[in-house]
């Protein structure tokens, strides 16, 4: 029989990080963007509905998605239509996160976090965000939502002039991305 482990940030730990947050606010994480993207999987009618419906949620209109190569068993042909997905930013992204993270119980894996502060997560139908309704004309759709984080600064790593890097000790790590998602949005890391 297999035991799973269950993930507890020790209390240590986090105090140590809201300190260090508390001392320094360059080194306090922010939300950086929400993508939300839905996967298809086919063109046409089933793609519209779901382009109509994530910019009904999202606020924003979305993005096509084309295939990038030719796979015959699920009949997708390369650069046809197949997925939607949009980047949400500041306010409507802390509003759809709030909804999204409603949706899923407030609860998050710890493996869902990777090294470099961002998180994943999948909503198994849309009818579980707050405030929606099944319509039989449009169907059931899900999507997966990816959050990054980021700290003040890594504007030096995107800029156009004098381009930089940003050095392994201002990055985010798992358990900062953690304490942050545990203090700021009420999240349950598991």
């Amino acid at each position: 029989m297999k035991q799973t482990a269950v993930f507890e940030l020790r209390d240590e730990v986090m105090e140590d990080i809201v300190k260090k947050w508390g001392s320094n606010p360059m080194l306090k994480p922010r939300i950086s963007k929400v993508v939300v993207n839905m996967g298809i999987g086919e063109s046409g009618e089933r793609l519209r509905k779901a382009e109509k419906l994530l910019q009904e949620l999202t606020g924003q209109k979305p993005s096509v998605r084309k295939a990038k190569r030719t796979i015959r068993n699920f009949g997708i042909r390369k650069g046809e239509p197949i997925a939607v997905m949009v980047t949400l930013r500041r306010e409507k992204a802390l509003n759809f996160l709030k909804r999204a993270l409603e949706a899923i119980g407030y609860k998050i894996k710890y493996s869902s976090f990777d090294n470099y502060g961002n998180v994943s997560f999948g909503i198994a139908e849309h009818i579980m965000l707050p405030g929606v309704k099944y319509d039989p004309n449009v169907g059931v759709f899900g999507m997966d939502v990816s959050i990054s984080l980021e700290r003040p600064g890594y504007r030096v790593m995107k800029r156009r002039i004098k381009r930089s890097s940003i050095p392994q000790r201002h990055r985010i790590s798992r358990d900062e991305a953690a304490t942050f998602f545990i203090k700021e949005l009420g999240v349950k890391v598991m």
